[in-house]
């Protein structure tokens, strides 16, 4: 690619990244010297002269992130009169939902409403054509995914999808809505957003486009514009002692899902020779021990992609060997074999067209375990990084069961039958776009969700949605037991014992910090509780209520945290959200 096609491309993120200009880092330092900097000096001037003569843009709302929420909020906005931007960091539009998340995690569906279940809908819609069945017939697929019709009646849903059909409903919403949607725009992190007397007039991407807006939305799994405004959060794991949370902080010897080594007919040694801890440890394991039960700490539940993968020969990529490959990276995973474990195609959950949504399943799985604790606060430029980590590790744990001796040769034989659908993603690979961030920065708002709330031992005042899904974190950490053996933390999946409501408060940073601000996705929540609240159908659902927020509020000339619950509540009823259970 030329320079001139990269600056088309995506080249802003990359040469900021690189110079280090959205964490304010110096250049010259990272460069490393005055020649090496110099090869930049061209994307240095046309950069400048691109910030230089930035467009301007206006409307009423300003919605940054292009996930499922993000479309969700300008839809909602739009349908209640104001003008609205979409102002996307990635060119795909959906977030996960488009990203190979199509085995929807819901919980109890009937509190799902509004904008959010009118999503379900119009994929149930488009699987009632003929058209959409390419790979497998109707019929053969089944009634999975196509709602309940006691429940549903003539609004029939349906919550198994492929990946490019989410994209078009999502892109769908832009079209019928006339939404104006702005791709490849990355916030400057160190300087693009401007406040004055608490309040964001704007805010200036990485190319110099500057977007005027009354309220402003942060629709991204990253939480990057509540960070830029000054906004307070949090990332990691609370002590138990900081909300009263039973779930909090460290969790070791909790195994309520599948997901580590006490499943395993025998332990596992974590050193290269069995046994001998002066032998070295093997990779994808961490020497640090995981502290106390219930202590707090820096890290985050591990991320993976969701792979849409195939087993009709017509529409199968096979699995290739990733760049930079070693076989002994997996070792770890040999030795779960030797142990017996038998369970790899247990989440190769099935979606149409013969695909999947495979997830993370078992001691060594998808999930990069201890990698991703940067993500959340790193620059552009160490995302990326982080990203291809992620890709690599999931590329090679896909060729290692494929190809090495030490798996057994059934569960080779069958891995092989698999590959990458050759009709997704295909700008991308037919790899997935988007990396599953489970967890980022979270904000400290004007209420924090907790597990208090979420098991109904306190009510929550103001619910502007609900959801159900269990408090679901995946491990943390793999970490040396006291006894010599090897064992995953973290992972825990608490029923919520029915329906929850969300409250008004947790989208709402504190009004000293920012009054014309929503946060659907990195809402203020524990870790937790946040294990739940992470849902794609309740990331729309609280997209919907943010919007109706912000309209609510520039119709009454208030600040967000002013609006009148009253009005808003009848509002979100009006429109179908589902409030009380």
């Amino acid at each position: 690619m030329s320079f001139t096609e990269s600056i088309v491309e995506d080249a802003t993120l990359e040469w900021f990244a690189e110079l280090g200009y959205a964490t304010g880092d110096c250049f010259f330092a990272r460069a490393g010297s005055l020649l090496h900097a110099m090869r930049f000096l061209p994307a240095i001037l046309f950069l400048s002269a691109t910030a230089l003569s930035g467009a301007e843009h206006r409307a009423d709302i300003i919605v940054y992130g292009g996930t499922s929420a993000g479309v969700i909020s300008a839809v909602q906005a739009k349908r209640m009169g104001r003008s609205a931007l979409l102002v996307s960091p990635d060119k795909h539009l959906g977030g996960l939902s488009s990203g190979g998340l199509g085995f929807t995690d819901t919980g109890d569906k009937s509190v799902i409403g509004g904008l959010s279940r009118d999503f379900y809908h119009r994929v149930w819609k488009h699987y009632q054509a003929p058209g959409a069945w390419r790979w497998q017939r109707r019929e053969d697929y089944g009634n999975r995914g196509q709602g309940t019709p006691a429940m549903d009646g003539e609004n029939r849903t349906m919550w198994i999808f492929e990946p490019h059909v989410a994209e078009k409903v999502f892109e769908d919403y832009i079209r019928e809505f006339g939404i104006t949607a702005h791709r490849g725009k990355w916030l400057d992190r160190s300087a693009g957003v401007k406040k004055a007397e608490g309040r964001i007039l704007s805010i200036t991407t990485l190319d110099g486009d500057v977007y005027h807006g009354q309220m402003f939305i942060d629709a991204t799994y990253e939480g990057d514009l509540m960070a830029a405004t000054g906004v307070e959060f949090h990332v990691g794991r609370e002590s138990s002692k900081a909300y009263g949370e039973t779930w909090a902080g460290v969790q070791t010897s909790v195994y309520q899902h599948r997901h580590n080594f006490s499943v395993l007919k025998k332990p596992v040694s974590p050193y290269v020779v069995p046994g001998d801890p002066s032998s070295g440890v093997l990779p994808l394991i961490s020497k640090e021990p995981p502290g106390p039960r219930g202590e707090g700490d820096h890290r985050i539940q591990a991320y993976c992609f969701r792979m849409c993968l195939s087993d009709h020969p017509e529409n199968r990529v096979p699995f290739a060997m990733p760049e930079g490959y070693d076989p002994g990276g997996y070792d770890l995973l040999a030795r779960v074999y030797q142990a017996g474990w038998d369970e790899t195609f247990e989440k190769f959950d099935g979606i149409p067209n013969r695909k999947t949504d495979s997830n993370n399943h078992g001691p060594v799985s998808t999930d990069y375990i201890g990698y991703n604790y940067e993500y959340p606060n790193a620059s552009y430029g160490r995302r990326k990084e982080i990203i291809r980590d992620h890709e690599l590790y999931q590329r090679g744990w896909l060729y290692f069961i494929c190809s090495d001796p030490r798996v057994p040769e059934k569960v080779r034989d069958e891995m092989r039958r698999w590959g990458l659908a050759a009709d997704e993603f295909k700008d991308n690979g037919n790899w997935p776009r988007q990396l599953y961030i489970r967890e980022s920065r979270r904000m400290i708002g004007r209420f924090v969700m907790t597990e208090n709330e979420l098991l109904k031992r306190r009510p929550t005042p103001e619910p502007v949605g609900m959801g159900s899904y269990a408090m679901d974190s995946h491990n943390t950490r793999r970490y040396i037991t006291p006894e010599g053996h090897v064992e995953n933390e973290g992972d825990v999946g608490v029923s919520t014992k029915g329906a929850y409501q969300i409250a008004f408060g947790a989208l709402l940073p504190r009004k000293s910090q920012a009054e014309n601000l929503l946060v659907p996705v990195c809402v203020s929540s524990s870790h937790i509780a946040y294990g739940s609240i992470r849902m794609e159908p309740v990331f729309m659902i609280l997209g919907q209520s943010a919007a109706t927020a912000a309209v609510l509020a520039l119709d009454a000339g208030a600040a967000a945290q002013d609006v009148d619950y009253e009005k808003l509540k009848a509002r979100l009823l009006r429109d179908g959200q589902k409030l009380e259970k």
